[in-house]
């Protein structure tokens, strides 16, 4: 691939397109690879997903194993399971016998229980069929099921010539080679490597006497978000991963932290939007359904709680018709505030970011709410009374009802995902449809409780 199309921005076209299906159909393969040759696996991997099954599986069987293992990881997750289903136990063998460990492992889990074992057993390097078993065996959400076997490791008590010609022949086997660590004769991480170091040191002198013992590492057991956090506080683009007692495991680079933090950022904004499960705009209806359905129920229950609230007042409402029109605005200003606040709140605690005690966060809340609910009670104060005509005391009734309303949205926003949290329930459940249903029952609530103490009725 020349430098030149290395730097021009794959773009796929529908020319593109009708260019592979034809070279497939006219089983032009010399032509074929020429085309494909061109781009990235990540750009071929697109070009399949546009594709016809059949199509992509011609393409699959004839470019060889190094490309196809690369272009399967690149793949959309239900395509990539059309082709593993049409691929024998062997031919996935094949394919993940060419890449790391922890991608490897990723593709066995994903196929049936009766499939596994039947592809581990064609792994023909018995040292990488070892160690995919051993990933397996580690929880899928933490830093086991994470991390990929292959590193650079050296002992200290190696000495620097020695290092080097070790160091050689490990890299080969490591795609990048992000950090050299240091362990000891039991195996338990010590330090790293600086390479500047380890290039201007004596050939004679010890590992022991120039490497760094300033390490940060994350337990095989650790939650991946944890180790994301611990990623992206210190600047990292590698991690080891130890045991209980110390004992180097094996890494987690950048690239699979960055998969973690999209997927979590993908499932918090569906939660947010009222989704409860991870779907995507292909799946089914009934699997749609599924993940929508029960929010949609919570939000017409809510519905049906604030109508009857509100018949509790028809007869108010009979002599104060001018309270009908303001209810939407307390409806929504309730659950705008309500959402803004747990917003903030669960982005906070995603990120590590919300310290202190609760008391102290929930004084805050009040202060912005008191601000921001009479600045709003003023504006709309003036509108009702000088745009509606409402009496005084209505106009009164509205502001303070507003005032009230957004420091409460505020205070239940802010309160429900740190306790949610606490709980070890994921805190983004509780922004959209939660928030906003519970802010309407409460602010309708409020709005009439507080027109009945003003108004008398």
């Amino acid at each position: 691939m020349s430098e030149e199309t290395e730097n021009i921005q794959f773009q796929l076209t529908k020319e593109l397109i009708e260019q592979v299906e034809l070279l497939i159909a006219e089983k032009n393969d010399k032509e074929l690879k020429v085309l494909l040759d061109e781009f990235h696996h990540a750009d071929i991997a697109e070009i399949l997903d546009e594709i016809d099954l059949e199509e992509a599986m011609y393409v699959i069987k004839l470019l060889d194993s190094e490309t196809t293992s690369d272009i399967l990881m690149e793949l959309d997750e239900d395509n990539r399971e059309k082709v593993l289903r049409n691929l024998s136990a062997k031919e996935i063998a094949e394919e993940i016998e060419e890449l790391d460990t922890d991608d490897a492992a990723d593709i066995i889990a994903e196929l049936p229980e009766s499939r596994q074992q039947e592809v581990i057993s064609q792994i023909v390097d018995e040292e990488h069929k070892a160690e995919i078993n051993e990933l397996l065996a580690y929880d899928e959400d933490t830093a086991g099921g994470l991390m990929a076997k292959e590193l650079v490791k050296v002992y200290d008590t190696w000495t620097v010539a020695g290092c080097l010609r070790r160091i050689r022949g490990q890299a080969e086997e490591v795609t990048r080679v992000h950090s050299v660590y240091v362990v000891n004769k039991q195996g338990k991480l010590v330090g790293r490597l600086s390479l500047k170091d380890l290039i201007v040191a004596k050939n004679e002198q010890k590992i022991a006497d120039i490497y760094i013992s300033s390490v940060d590492s994350v337990n095989v057991h650790d939650d991946v978000e944890v180790v994301a956090q611990v990623m992206a506080k210190y600047d990292l683009e590698a991690i080891p991963v130890v045991d209980g007692k110390q004992i180097l495991l094996g890494r987690i680079t950048i690239d699979d932290i960055v998969d973690v933090i999209k997927e979590e950022a993908e499932k918090d904004y569906q939660l947010a939007a009222g989704i409860s499960q991870d779907v995507e705009a292909d799946d089914s209806v009934w699997e749609l359904t599924k993940a929508r359905l029960p929010w949609l129920l919570i939000g017409m229950f809510g519905g049906l709680g604030a109508a009857s609230i509100i018949s509790g007042f028809t007869g108010a409402m009979l002599k104060y018709t001018e309270l009908l029109l303001f209810i939407p605005l307390i409806q929504a200003t309730a659950g705008n505030v309500g959402v803004q606040s747990s917003a903030i709140v669960v982005q906070g605690l995603a990120n590590n970011t919300i310290k202190g005690k609760l008391l102290k966060r929930l004084l805050k809340e009040f202060s912005l709410g008191l601000v921001n609910g009479v600045a709003i009670a003023l504006i709309v104060l003036l509108i009702s009374h000088f745009g509606f005509k409402t009496s005084y005391l209505v106009s009164m009734t509205i502001g303070i009802a507003l005032i009230t309303v957004i420091i409460m949205a505020a205070l239940i926003g802010t309160f429900v995902p740190i306790i949610l949290d606490k709980r070890g329930v994921d805190p983004a459940i509780a922004t959209g449809p939660f928030i906003t249903t519970s802010n309407d029952i409460f602010g309708i609530l409020i709005y009439f409780l507080i027109a009945k103490a003003i108004l008398g009725f």
